[in-house]
């Protein structure tokens, strides 16, 4: 571990969304707090997901899409470290950076969110024809293939802005992430968890994700303060299962995770566009190996079919030269 005394300042590059600001000042007050006399500032800024928002996301690609531009700013030697939500950073980083720190998960699940006009409905009950808000390929494919009777419609912005949008009878309900609205301080708009047998949640939803240089062993030494082993194992294991899988977080891959005793059970599942394919399995494994469990799994769905599903999604989603 670095001696406080030998780093007296670090920079954190972040997103300036109010939920990306909550996270990376809760990120700033917990090293403070864990190295007293260490100064913890924050450079916030737009990144390319961030400004284009008329745009499906699926149609703009996902590689980086909420990360380069911060990643720029350590490349450059302007920040020491970068917040992400996890979800957001891909599996594959830029030459020289690290995932050098997993906090503790808040709940993964994704949550139901409804307006006043449908407040006596849960999913289920939702009427045929009702529209549902959500950005996200893994989402929208999973409920098309539970709920084929519900309309869908893609939905940007930030939450505040998606809350208002359904507010103002854009949308009978939205899907988004129960760890976002938590952090906001927005958990009463929970109307219902969506249970996993409904919809997996996305690679490493709930946790943040702190990045930095591969070779700053003085910010890796510091930020590990941070680091919260059981979700570091689950979330190795689902992001290995996504890499092995190719994919990204505009693809419908999901996943759920679990550590029963010195095992980690992941489960995971590849669905088409149109919900109509799904192919979901389990694997669990030593603890101490969280990532060759990702990588059987993805084996094993790519084998029942996944492949083939996600050429087909490659295909169709990937942005037009």
């Amino acid at each position: 571990m670095v001696a406080v005394s030998d780093v007296s300042t670090l920079r954190i590059a972040s997103r300036r969304s109010r939920l990306a600001m909550v996270q990376t000042e809760w990120v700033q007050a917990e090293l403070e707090k864990a190295h007293p006399g260490l100064v913890v500032s924050v450079e916030a800024m737009a990144t390319q997901g961030d400004k284009i928002l008329d745009v499906a996301l699926a149609k703009i690609g996902d590689k980086g899409l909420f990360t380069k531009e911060l990643e720029a700013q350590m490349l450059v030697g302007r920040a020491e470290l970068a917040v992400h939500s996890l979800k957001d950073l891909p599996t594959n980083l830029p030459d020289g950076l690290v995932l050098g720190c997993i906090t503790e998960r808040e709940d993964p699940a994704d949550a139901l969110v409804v307006n006043a006009g449908n407040a006596e409905h849960t999913l289920q009950t939702m009427p045929a024809g009702a529209v549902v808000g959500t950005s996200s390929l893994r989402r929208l494919a999973q409920l098309r293939h539970h709920y084929p009777h519900l309309a869908f419609k893609d939905v940007r912005g930030n939450v505040i802005t998606r809350l208002q949008k359904l507010d103002a009878g854009a949308y009978d309900c939205l899907i988004l992430a129960a760890a976002g609205l938590e952090r906001l301080g927005l958990g009463d708009r929970i109307h219902q968890i969506i249970p996993g047998s409904v919809s997996l949640h996305a690679v490493g939803q709930g946790a943040l994700g702190i990045e930095c240089r591969g070779s700053d062993s003085s910010t890796l030494g510091l930020i590990k303060a941070l680091e919260h082993r059981p979700t570091a194992i689950r979330c190795l294991s689902e992001r290995a299962f996504l890499r092995a899988l190719e994919g990204g977080c505009q693809v419908p891959i999901g996943v759920n995770s679990r550590l029963d005793g010195d095992e980690v059970v992941l489960t995971g599942m590849v669905a088409s566009l149109d919900g109509q394919r799904l192919v979901r399995d389990e694997r669990r494994g030593p603890s101490s190996d969280p990532e060759a469990v990702g990588e059987e799994l993805a084996a094993v769905v790519r084998s029942r079919g996944a492949g083939e599903i996600l050429q087909e999604i490659f295909a169709a989603v990937r942005p037009e030269a």
